[in-house]
């Protein structure tokens, strides 16, 4: 660390205090992080493995794959639909999916001709078709507009496989629900991808 000419030692430890704070704090990042991923080695790889199969079967008779959330989840959402549209790890066919938060004119016309809570589930009933996947993520497990969507798609016959935490869609039950339980929420974005990458890996695997 470099410190001005002139500053006293009480300044110099003045400074030093609120740094080792940070590293402290940092490091327990990395704890609970690993708490967490040991949780989800736990309880999460009977639905995943779960999904894995029903995505799988899916897409082999020839149905597609949907996926939706806010924010971050979004973000995780476009991941997701771009890896099966794509590659990931090794080449293989393009595999039919998409997210349903890309579009800003269906987003935008949908959330203001009538509800954002609208905005994935008159996507679902527009384009889902009987056989279909949608992964529906919510970090809270509560966003309105993707319970919504859950809610359409089932009435469809449309399989789900819901993404969350804090206890979130128990009380909806879906067939599989991969859930981290009641950990800090500021957790669930960034373990989103520990439970893609066996889901992505072992689809991929699964088709040519």
């Amino acid at each position: 660390m470099a410190f001005e000419v002139g500053k006293t030692e009480h300044n110099i430890v003045m400074k030093t205090k609120p740094v080792d704070e940070l590293k402290a704090r940092a490091q327990q990042h990395f704890v609970d992080s690993i708490a967490t991923k040991q949780l989800g080695a736990q309880t999460l790889p009977s639905e995943i493995a779960r999904a894995i199969l029903l995505i799988t079967q899916s897409i082999e008779a020839g149905g597609k794959i949907m996926a939706c959330g806010n924010g971050g989840s979004a973000a995780d959402a476009q991941h997701f639909a771009a890896e099966l549209m794509g590659r990931f790890e090794r080449e293989r066919r393009e595999l039919a999916a998409l997210a349903l938060t890309t579009d800003s004119s269906i987003l935008t016309a949908i959330g203001n001709d009538y509800s954002y809570e609208d905005v994935f589930s008159k996507q679902v009933r527009g384009i889902g078709r009987p056989g279909d996947v949608l992964i529906a993520i919510s970090t809270s497990g509560n966003s309105k507009n993707v319970i919504k969507a859950i809610e359409a798609a089932k009435k469809i016959g449309i399989h789900i496989v819901a993404m969350t935490g804090n206890g979130g869609m128990s009380n909806l039950y879906l067939l599989i629900l991969i859930s981290l339980g009641k950990i800090q929420i500021s957790f669930l974005p960034r373990h989103s991808t520990m439970i893609q990458t066996p889901l992505l890996l072992r689809v991929s695997n699964n088709l040519d």
